[in-house]
């Protein structure tokens, strides 16, 4: 998954797609591709043209979503979950759950604070400020506890 070939990341997600359409065993980070997957419906028809998904450039500047990076924060955000770490995420994520009534929309919210620690951390080349991003997170579920 470690992988700095872009095509190699995006089969991967075909690879457990169909492997995971067949009814074929998953290897434990297929399981979780294929998952993530199946919580986008909208990205179904996508992954039935390889050739082409593969090919194609996503620009945020013209509004688009990248699937691929979209369903890659969501494994890492997962990842994330399973390990608690950086510690308290595991209940922050239980919290915004709980609060909005389904984890998967609590992982969309979480998206955006994790996508502004990794710019963060890209831009000034350091590590990502995991201190920063949790208490975003922290302050997110604060204000959704509240509603």
């Amino acid at each position: 998954m470690f992988s700095q070939d872009r095509n190699a990341l995006r089969k991967q997600y075909f690879e457990a797609w169909q492997k995971h359409l067949g009814g074929l065993p998953l290897t434990p980070l297929e399981a979780m591709i294929a998952d993530v997957i199946a919580d986008h419906p909208e990205y179904h028809d996508l992954l039935e043209s390889e050739d082409l998904a593969l090919a194609r450039e996503y620009f945020p500047e013209t509004g688009e979503t990248n699937p691929f990076l979209h369903m890659g924060m969501h494994l890492a955000l997962r990842e994330q979950v399973s390990t608690n770490r950086p510690a308290g995420i595991r209940a922050v994520h239980k919290q915004l759950s709980r609060a909005l009534g389904d984890p998967l929309e609590a992982e969309h919210l979480m998206m955006n604070h994790l996508a502004e620690a990794l710019w963060h951390a890209q831009r000034n080349g350091l590590p990502p400020n995991e201190k920063q991003y949790m208490q975003g997170l922290r302050e997110l579920a604060k204000e959704r506890g509240r509603r």
